[in-house]
């Protein structure tokens, strides 16, 4: 209702003074009033405050949609960005880590006993101060003789060892071992051989001239 037609109303009840004060009173009290829907001012006011919620409400829409269409992203980002920690983690750990390798012992098979009986004879014969054809005479004679087999026997002659002591009881001068050990043979053989031939050449001489020494 116009502020007017408020005032016209009131000025019709009332006479006098208290006409005036109350159409003062009145006056106030309409322009005071929350405006009516049906004023076209205050429908314009509405319409634009109608607009502006659908506009926030708008707003906070899209921020929600906004913010949960990148959650899923912020998510992946962050998953990625800790599998790309753990394996930097990893491959520092596996670079810092110190493997300890147990070397395995490689058993060997031991040299045949005539190749060991081979490098024994060529030490004595070194430390007679004989020169090397010294051992290659010595290879010889006793490669005749026996092929280096410390239990060749001879059963026409009973010669007996790698030096083919005869009988082969004489080894036991040595050692009481003559009959498995080479070592105590070959020590016994050069020792013959040094006192009837003087070295190990003298007696492949002999040998060759007479087919025995």
């Amino acid at each position: 209702m116009p502020a007017g037609s408020c005032l016209g109303s009131v000025a019709g009840r009332a006479d006098g003074r208290a006409h005036a004060m109350s159409a003062v009173r009145p006056a106030i009290a309409c322009h005071t009033r929350p405006p009516s829907a049906r004023d076209p001012t205050t429908r314009t006011d509405l319409d634009s405050f109608s607009v502006l919620r659908k506009t926030a409400v708008a707003v906070i829409a899209i921020s929600v949609i906004g913010g949960a269409g990148a959650t899923p992203a912020m998510a992946e980002q962050s998953t990625t960005s800790q599998d790309a920690q753990t394996s930097q983690g990893i491959h520092v750990a596996t670079w810092k880590m110190r493997v300890t390798v147990k070397a395995r012992k490689i058993q060997r098979a031991p040299a045949p006993t005539r190749t060991r009986s081979k490098a024994y004879a060529f030490r004595l014969v070194s430390r007679r101060a004989w020169p090397s054809t010294q051992f290659q005479c010595l290879d010889s004679l006793w490669t005749r003789e026996s092929n280096w087999n410390h239990r060749a026997y001879n059963a026409g002659s009973g010669a007996y060892g790698i030096p083919q002591a005869l009988p082969g009881s004489k080894m036991g001068y040595v050692a009481e071992d003559w009959r498995f050990n080479p070592q105590t043979q070959i020590r016994w053989g050069l020792r013959y051989i040094k006192g009837r031939y003087g070295s190990p050449c003298g007696a492949w001489g002999h040998f060759q001239s007479h087919n025995w020494y």
